[in-house]
């Protein structure tokens, strides 16, 4: 165990401004920010815009020794005061833990739309591969969720906060895993979450201009820059040539000992897709893989379990990151055969094969667009109805862009929750209306998204496929600052369904 002094010292050796020192030398037992999660000798950590100072009271009463704050608070307790509490969580878990992504495989994937098919693609082939070898199953931590040979659970953010990706990377190598695969948002790369953790390869997969606000990104650059962020702490870098952007993202790659591309358009790409056939959602394509280290001129062809076109992209992102890890080319062939996301384009028919009922987690720009686009090509004889929402608080542009996508796309939106957190859900479900109806579609506003993915699917027939987007396998919505639990949105199509 480490000391609060050697905290104090580590801080000021990774060039945090430490206002005020602790005076006692207790050793550290724990770290953590949750109040209900202290025990006796724990460094508490005061952060965040909820922070109430009874959480400090409460970690103070069940044992904590010191806090870590920008501020200092009215408690009998040690304290070590610093002038950026988000840069000095890394170095804090740091110096708990240890530098665990030296001794873990840590494969990092970043972009505006594909990051969790992508992982779950990769994850499939790396416990395709483990179990051949007599390893473990693969770790991950995704928007989806987190599992790390301990924990596996429902996750409600992209990235964990740095606290529990290092939890998560401690009990993976713990339970005798070697590789976690997570998806790095642009908030964690731009605060620091993921400062410190060494990839050995990232992954960027495309840009688009979501999550620009005033509480997020304030413009398209801040958001690009951040996610290039990501090539600054890796070994290997994967880069789609076929996105906005790639001449820097490239640039921003130049240091990393190996550059691996892939192309859907280009054939100079290292991993190329050509030949794509798909029959009703059932993909297959062939793959030219050269110049990566054991896969040297291949032409192969593969086949996805997953529907649609729309997840070649994801497909050849996830061939280029296992090559890149060095994977035999049989298990990429048997993951991507096999690789499903939960709650990503998940098909589901009546039992008289007249109603299709697909549930994703699209909730973008980008994904959308390319979601409709997949299902029209894929189903021309069919229209579209879909049931959606957008989140409180954050992502405001979604409002208009979605609306006005469904409007484009859709005969009918059923426009209903999705995390609407503190902000008022008719408040938003109105404002996304107005701009459904200006893009000339009609819409029906159903606050209670069991009632309005029930409803969709009743008035449905056999001329449409209901679309059920944002929320996928996800069983908590947002309310206020808390979590509430819900029926899924694969487990509410699947009940109507079967009516």
């Amino acid at each position: 165990m480490r000391s609060i002094k050697d905290y104090t010292e580590a801080l000021r050796a990774a060039g945090i401004t430490v206002i005020k020192e602790a005076a006692g030398s207790e050793e550290i037992a724990s770290v953590t920010y949750n109040s209900k999660a202290v025990v006796p000798g724990t460094l508490f950590i005061c952060k965040g815009a909820h922070f109430k100072e009874q959480y400090l009271a409460e970690a103070v009463s069940k044992g904590a020794v010191c806090y870590i704050s920008e501020k200092e608070y009215a408690v009998d307790c040690d304290s070590i005061i610093v002038d950026d509490i988000r840069a000095a969580m890394p170095v804090v878990a740091e110096t708990f833990y240890g530098r665990l992504s030296e001794q873990l495989k840590m494969i990092g994937i970043t972009g505006t739309k594909g990051k969790s098919t992508t992982t779950y693609f990769v994850r499939q082939i790396l416990d395709d591969w483990m179990e051949a070898a007599g390893g473990k199953r693969s770790a991950v931590c995704s928007g989806i969720n987190n599992y790390d040979g301990v924990i596996d659970e429902e996750s409600h953010l992209t990235t964990p906060e740095i606290m529990e990706l290092y939890w998560h990377m401690r009990n993976a190598l713990d339970s005798g895993i070697s590789h976690l695969t997570m998806e790095v948002s642009s908030q964690a790369l731009k605060y620091g979450r993921v400062e410190g953790i060494n990839y050995e390869v990232a992954c960027f997969l495309n840009i688009g201009t979501d999550h620009i606000s005033a509480i997020e990104h304030p413009d398209y650059e801040d958001y690009f820059h951040s996610k290039l962020l990501i090539f600054r702490q890796c070994k290997k870098a994967c880069i789609n040539l076929d996105c906005d952007g790639q001449d820097e993202m490239l640039e921003a790659a130049k240091n990393s000992p190996e550059i691996i591309t892939f192309s859907q358009k280009n054939a100079d790409a290292n991993v190329y897709a050509y030949d794509i056939v798909s029959n009703e959602g059932r993909v297959s394509f062939r793959a030219k893989i050269k110049d990566i280290n054991g896969y040297e001129d291949m032409d192969e062809e593969l086949k996805l379990a997953t529907f649609g076109t729309i997840n070649i992209e994801n497909a050849i992102a996830a061939l280029a990151i296992a090559a890149a890890c060095g994977v035999p080319f049989e298990y990429i062939r048997s993951g991507l055969a096999k690789a499903v996301a939960p709650g990503r384009m998940e098909v589901f028919r009546s039992a008289d094969d007249k109603k299709i009922v697909l549930v994703d987690y699209a909730h973008n720009k980008l994904s959308y667009k390319a979601l409709f686009e997949s299902i029209a090509g894929e189903f021309p004889s069919r229209k579209l109805v879909i049931i959606f929402g957008t989140p409180g608080g954050k992502a405001f542009a979604r409002r208009e862009e979605l609306g006005s996508l469904a409007g484009e796309y859709c005969v009918k939106s059923y426009i209903t929750e999705e995390d609407c957190g503190e902000e008022d859900c008719r408040s938003i479900c109105e404002e996304i209306a107005t701009h459904v109806a200006s893009a000339g579609g009609e819409y029906e506003i159903i606050l209670d998204r069991v009632e309005a993915i029930r409803k969709a699917i009743a008035e449905a027939d056999e001329n449409v496929i209901v679309i059920a987007a944002g929320k996928g396998r996800e069983t908590r919505q947002k309310r206020g600052i808390e979590y509430i639990d819900t029926p899924s949105d694969v487990e509410v199509a699947v009940a109507a369904l079967a009516e």
